[in-house]
């Protein structure tokens, strides 16, 4: 177990996989190594997918931003179905000192931006905690009803579909590190660079991304799975869906995308902008033949994205390719965002 952060890889494998209750033969997919969603068939051709994550509560940050990461964390893991969340649990375990007030605007907002992308919140529990005094305010639930045959899941991938990467490398590390020590990179890198971080926060969600690329109205063949960039950043997210799929990987390295602004933030704090949480981002497998209609379809809708690589057969192994050479593709159990954060906090930085 790492001190910050999710559970290592193996961490899950020898102490949650193996002691998941009982066996139900409904369980499409359940819990796996990079897969963001689980599936569950409901009969007569329906599956319900669910997904669920901590909910943010940061002080530094802001009650309005924190309920903005509670809700599209989670949507932004429904979004890699290719369907919209449709429903959501709660629960609040609220630190002592958040005042009554300040708990209405947090849920205010929580409400609101739920709203706005259709999902219902629908239970949960709230209460609050002597001693809570992190950044995690409890856990939610979001679920969504579709047809089983059409829900896409990162373990969909095929060797030979092509890898898009929408948005750039550390849209939300950036914003985050920017928006929380605002002293220190107004003074290190300047106002601007500044103010750009901060205007990517709210292009955190990737919700817009996976439905313009998979369809609304008519559901496209196309896209074959997607996985969002969280933990481990861009190239974390493509490795776990390798694993996921049972594929090997090809990257590009000078192919990714990478924002003057993230890369100027992540160097301050000593990150690897292809490494660090890159919510907002989202990993698309396309069959290869079909990529410029996807890139097509979100270059329409203004969002920008990237050919990066492809699937390819699992012996063949995770590939990143620098300088023309190719070497393995390392995988981070601990992202380094975390300790970048703590160690600014306990510097003092501002």
């Amino acid at each position: 177990m790492s001190l910050s952060g999710k559970i290592s890889g193996g961490g899950f494998e020898q102490i949650i996989l193996p002691h998941c209750g009982h066996l139900r033969s409904e369980v499409i997919s359940g819990p796996a190594f990079g897969v963001d969603v689980s599936l569950i068939h409901m009969g007569a051709g329906l599956g319900l997918a669910l997904t669920s994550d901590p909910l943010s509560l940061i002080p530094s940050l802001g009650l309005q931003e924190s309920a903005w990461l509670s809700v599209h964390l989670m949507a932004n893991d429904m979004a890699t179905t290719g369907f919209a969340p449709m429903y959501a649990q709660m629960v609040l375990n609220l630190p002592p000192y958040l005042t009554e007030q300040d708990f209405t605007t947090y849920w205010n907002f929580i409400h609101e931006y739920c709203k706005r992308i259709g999902v219902a919140i629908t239970g949960g529990h709230t209460g609050s905690i002597e001693g809570q005094n992190s950044t995690i305010a409890g856990g939610g639930t979001m679920l969504l009803t579709a047809p089983t045959d059409q829900v896409l899941l990162s373990s969909k991938a095929k060797a030979g579909d092509v890898i898009i990467v929408t948005k750039e490398c550390a849209v939300s590390s950036s914003a985050l590190l920017a928006m929380c020590f605002p002293e220190t990179v107004k003074s290190k890198l300047g106002k601007e660079a500044y103010d750009q971080g901060c205007e990517m926060f709210y292009q955190t969600s990737s919700l817009p991304d996976a439905l313009v690329a998979a369809g609304t109205e008519y559901h496209y063949q196309d896209v074959t799975a997607m996985h969002d960039v969280t933990e481990g950043g861009v190239l974390g997210a493509i490795y776990e869906m390798a694993i996921a799929s049972g594929n090997g990987v090809t990257v590009h390295d000078k192919l990714l995308p990478i924002g003057q602004t993230q890369k100027q933030i992540c160097d301050l704090f000593n990150v690897d902008v292809r490494y660090c949480i890159g919510a907002g981002s989202m990993i698309i497998a396309t069959k290869n033949d079909h990529a410029e209609n996807v890139l097509k379809r979100l270059a329409q809708h203004h969002i920008k994205a990237t050919i990066v690589g492809e699937f390819t057969s699992k012996e063949h192994g995770c590939k990143l390719v620098k300088n023309g050479i190719e070497e393995e593709m390392p995988y981070y159990s601990t992202d380094p965002y975390w300790n970048a954060f703590f160690s600014a906090y306990k510097n003092g930085w501002k």
